[in-house]
């Protein structure tokens, strides 16, 4: 069957509605898997719209309004995603927050958006909950899904979501055609959800958007990748995650395909295998870890399975590409390509869940061209998007007979696209934003005059019209000399190794760029064990001589591509520590999304940053950290400071 989309039938201009036409049109079609206990449950259209009625009786049952806020907490799980429908359809506002986040910063957000309810997963979350409500005077009711360790609880603003769910049955029995009433009320400019952004510089902002946009969004964006009801997804991102909440949620329900919500986030790749879907997305970090594990299983197989592993990936990293763009290739490559894909090419993407793959996404960061030309040589169909909250997610995504590894693609469907002066990236369409919640001077400031939505990155539009991004603006300095610093660029080159996990570059109003590292403990790990290298923790590993010379070969490989670019040659690293602890959102030291906080991390380890730029071989740090039980402790250590040679540039040998 087709996708319900505006063709179709233009009445449906809201989420709820759409569910509403799905349950009726396709009923008995599968919506929703979710793997418990080893066994995937099966949700079909229809019990998605019966179980959205009947949490949204229960919610009206116990006073909801139109308007209210409802904070959605917790893992992917089919009733999160349902509650989200429930409140649309009652014409309320979700608010997802991330499921790690502490209690402190989930209480700024719950009382900032006023919530009133929420909805959330475990008692993790519902002790969260309990510890800021009284300081969220809106918040009124917590709903969990899993009562599990809660059973001596006594508050009274704790519910049951079965027991809710119960109410709305009851509530629904008494007032016949409540629901289907309620969404035929719902406007396509009534604010469909509200996503705060990670707070890289501050306070999380409340990103207010629409039905009419988030439709527009997921609808533009299903026809740029000819997407349809027979797509499989995998639902794993955070629900608090705009990225999340388009494709597991806006492009299902335009396109009427399946999302399929994993075990536990332990449980992903295995998952993925049983799956195998047609339509994933994953950052880079997930690509590359993924790579590094076939690497290192290579490297553990017989002789004989290494040598053809070898040989015909060369074949696919000759071929590969070409054909998956569909250019010609001659006929014995395309023998050997072919023999390929029956010995190793089609049984290592069985093995990774990548079998049906026929559209990929990344986005979020670069990702390593190595990396993006492995997988498109074994024909995944990867491809890299390029967005931002306020944009409804998708503001560039490339086509596929025109994918790049050094570009996010061109604008998509109604989307328009400018540089401004000094090199911002703008753009403006219908999945721009209503505006910040409760901030009429952010919003102003975030809209050019002539109604462009600044992007706040910097970037260039190459000749094939393609979009280049090269750091973010408020990032972006200058050298000593005056050359161009753009850390996050210079971070991104070191980040293509799949050695190091984080990366810091320092440099503004210096001589020098310098560096700290996060190494990536499973990787470095899986390198020293090769190598009988034994070690304690990640402190230890970070910290011997051996790890640092890979670190340094790295490094310089980084710096040797940063001289192969006239404008940012000045910017390769020329000394690196590796810290003693990885970053970690708990610290303050990243966003929940993993984005540094860069004046952060500069004010805290300001003596690290000191010690880089003095000359010093080594540092003492003395750090507290915080476990996740809650408890802290104290790390001591002696960071080594290396320094790494640079390469000639491109520009300097030309002169030469």
């Amino acid at each position: 069957m087709a996708a319900i989309g505006p063709d179709v039938d233009s009445s449906l201009d809201t989420f709820p509605k759409l569910l509403l036409a799905h349950a009726e049109r396709r009923g008995d079609r599968i919506a929703m898997r979710e793997k418990d206990l080893g066994i995937w449950q099966c949700w079909t259209w229809r019990d998605y719209r019966d179980a959205a009625a009947a949490l949204a009786g229960g919610l009206a049952a116990a006073g909801f309004e139109r308007g209210d806020k409802v904070a959605i907490i917790g893992d992917n799980r089919p009733e999160l995603y349902v509650a989200i429908a429930a409140v649309q359809g009652l014409g309320g506002v979700p608010v997802p927050l991330y499921q790690d986040s502490v209690a402190d910063e989930m209480r700024f957000i719950v009382d900032h958006a006023e919530v009133r309810f929420a909805v959330v997963e475990d008692q993790e979350q519902v002790d969260k909950m309990l510890a800021v409500i009284d300081d969220c005077p809106h918040l009124q009711l917590v709903v969990a899904e899993d009562m599990r360790g809660m059973r001596h609880y006594r508050d009274g603003r704790l519910r049951s979501y079965s027991g809710v769910v119960d109410d709305g049955r009851r509530f629904a029995a008494g007032n016949p055609g409540f629901f289907e009433a309620e969404i035929a009320r719902g406007s396509p400019d009534d604010v469909a959800i509200i996503c705060y952004t990670s707070g890289t510089t501050g306070r999380p902002k409340g990103v207010m958007l629409s039905h009419q946009s988030l439709l527009a969004t997921s609808r533009n964006a299903n026809a740029h990748d000819r997407l349809t009801a027979t797509e499989e997804a995998i639902a794993y991102m955070p629900l608090a995650w705009i990225g999340d909440h388009i494709f597991s949620y806006g492009q299902a329900l335009t396109a009427g395909f399946a999302i399929n919500c994993p075990e536990s986030s332990a449980t992903v790749m295995h998952d993925l295998r049983e799956i195998g879907p047609s339509y994933f997305f994953a950052p880079p970090r997930i690509w590359e870890t993924i790579l590094t594990s076939v690497m290192v299983r290579m490297e553990d197989a017989a002789a004989i399975k290494r040598w053809m592993f070898k040989r015909f990936m060369a074949v696919a990293q000759r071929v590969g590409e070409r054909k998956l763009a569909g250019r010609p290739v001659g006929f014995l490559d395309g023998l050997l390509y072919g023999l390929g894909e029956v010995l190793v090419y089609g049984p290592l993407k069985d093995s990774l869940g990548f079998g049906r793959i026929r559209v990929a996404y990344t986005a979020g960061e670069a990702i390593g061209p190595e990396i993006f030309s492995f997988y498109r040589s074994l024909g995944v169909n990867i491809k890299q998007i390029y967005g931002m909250t306020e944009a409804s997610a998708l503001v560039c995504g490339q086509a596929d007979d025109r994918v790049r590894a050094d570009t996010v693609g061109q604008p998509m469907p109604e989307v328009e696209l400018r540089i401004a002066d000094g090199g911002e990236v703008q753009f403006r369409g219908p999945g721009v934003f209503m505006g910040y919640y409760k901030d009429a001077h952010a919003t102003a400031e975030a809209l050019t005059e002539d109604g462009w939505l600044r992007s706040g990155d910097v970037g260039l539009i190459d000749s094939d019209g393609q979009l280049k991004i090269v750091d973010r603006a408020r990032d972006v300095g200058k050298l000593v000399s005056g050359s161009l610093f753009a850390p996050k660029y210079v971070e991104n080159k070191l980040k293509f190794s799949p050695y190091i996990r984080e990366a810091v570059a320092h440099g503004h109003n210096r001589r020098f760029v310098a560096a700290f590292i996060n190494i990536d403990l499973e990787a470095v790990g899986s390198w020293a064990e090769r190598r009988n290298l034994a070690y304690t923790s990640y402190t230890d590993l970070a910290g011997r001589p051996e790890v640092y010379d890979l670190i340094e070969g790295e490094i310089a490989r980084a710096n040797r591509e940063l001289a192969q670019e006239p404008q940012l040659a000045a910017s390769q690293i020329h000394r690196f520590l590796i810290l003693h602890k990885e970053l970690d959102p708990d610290d303050e030291e990243l966003t929940r999304t993993r984005k540094v906080r860069r004046r952060f991390v500069a004010e805290k380890y300001a003596d690290l940053i000191a010690a880089l730029y003095g000359g010093a071989a080594s540092v003492a740090v003395e750090a507290k950290v915080q476990f996740e039980d809650g408890r802290t402790g104290t790390i001591k250590a002696e960071l080594p400071i290396r320094d790494v040679a640079v390469a000639q540039s491109v520009a300097l040998a030309k002169a030469g």
